[in-house]
């Protein structure tokens, strides 16, 4: 049985992930922690296997009074984190880093492949990367470092840009008709992915997405569908949103392109279990 600390107990990820788990009960032991206090330093981490770090701050702030709090809690929490993890025998920690750490979506069609140098723009991405490159020199046969570097995850009771469009697409009878591809990731997608990663004693870093690339506009179009309603798509708005995205940064984080390369995605086990369409349906489907 593999003994899992999970740290971070308000974590949508890390409360999933407990979840997930426990759909296998006589294979994965699993505890959660708050690192809010310094109380956690005195938790014995020598009875885990694997730590899967989630704590942190994880929305994207342009506040200036913020970047301290950022490179404290994703960098410096992170890495103190794991050091204990190490010099107490933890054999592997999992981390979870983003897509942001390659900066912004594009007006234009961006692929990240596997020679894409991360350019974070702000200081949630930097504090993420500062973060990953600490680890790094932590990595070894005995102490099993996985950065995963996902894109937006989205879910039942997940909060973000996700649910602002699901609220945009219940009372909007129309919806700009862009063409754009984001990458996504439903959150079972990633909780099977990272039950693999565990499982196989991954280390490294891994990519994972959904198998579709994402459209916003027909994507606001399934969440209605699931609801029941009829939204129309209409490019009558387009020339005014191009304007805008050149001077807005939330317009390209709604119809911006940002997409993985899908062979950074692909993995030796199959973990992209559920397809776009029954991961809005799931998503939507009231309690």
């Amino acid at each position: 049985m593999k003994k899992i600390l999970i740290t971070g107990i308000t974590s949508y990820v890390g409360t999933s992930l407990e979840k997930w788990l426990e759909k296998f009960p006589t294979r994965y032991s699993i505890d959660s922690i708050s690192l809010r206090n310094d109380s956690w330093k005195e938790q014995d981490f020598s009875k885990y296997d694997v730590v899967f770090h989630v704590a942190g701050v994880a929305h994207v702030s342009t506040d200036p009074r913020m970047e301290e709090t950022y490179y404290k809690v994703n960098r410096d929490l992170t890495i103190d984190t794991a050091e204990k993890a190490k010099a107490e025998g933890v054999k592997q920690f999992i981390f979870m880093s983003s897509i942001i750490v390659y900066g912004d979506s594009s007006n234009n069609k961006r692929v990240i492949d596997k020679n894409t140098v991360p350019t974070p723009s702000n200081f949630y991405g930097n504090s993420k990367l500062q973060a990953e490159e600490g680890l790094k020199l932590l990595d070894d046969d005995e102490f099993k470092v996985v950065i995963l570097r996902p894109p937006m995850i989205y879910g039942k009771g997940s909060k973000g840009n996700y649910s602002k469009l699901s609220k945009a697409a219940q009372i909007l009878p129309l919806f700009p008709d862009i063409n754009n591809e984001r990458s996504m990731l439903h959150i079972d997608n990633l909780c099977e992915f990272i039950r693999l990663m565990v499982d196989n004693e991954e280390r490294g870093f891994f990519f994972p997405q959904n198998s579709e690339y994402v459209n916003t506009s027909k994507l606001v179009r399934l969440i209605a569908e699931a609801h029941g309603k009829k939204i129309k798509l209409t490019k009558v708005f387009n020339p005014a949103i191009k304007v805008m995205g050149l001077r807005l940064g939330i317009v390209n984080k709604v119809f911006g392109n940002l997409v993985y390369e899908k062979k950074m995605s692909t993995y030796k086990n199959h973990y992209q279990i559920r397809d776009l369409r029954e991961t809005i349906e799931m998503t939507e489907k009231k309690r």
